[in-house]
């Protein structure tokens, strides 16, 4: 197992990375960026230096599948 490395540690810049964005109608959601082997992940609205997860791409793909399988509908109807 590879050990995950913080954001600091990719040596990359996330502020000028692509960042796909998806937002609710509140303006709240969250952005993706790929590098590498990881998926970078943020908050919106995120002020600069907001915290960002750092995941795998294996993990990135269980979580789309949560997503399609609706394992976080509940969690998104109690928010």
């Amino acid at each position: 197992m590879v050990n995950k490395p913080a954001v600091k540690d990719l040596g990359v810049d996330v502020d000028t990375l692509a960042w796909g964005r998806s937002v609710a109608a509140d303006g709240s959601g969250f952005e993706v960026a790929f590098t590498g082997a990881w998926v970078l992940v943020r908050a919106v609205p995120g002020a600069a230096g907001a915290l960002v997860s750092v995941f795998s791409h294996h993990e990135w793909r269980c979580f789309l599948d949560g997503v399609a399988k609706g394992e976080f509908d509940e969690a998104a109807l109690t928010r």
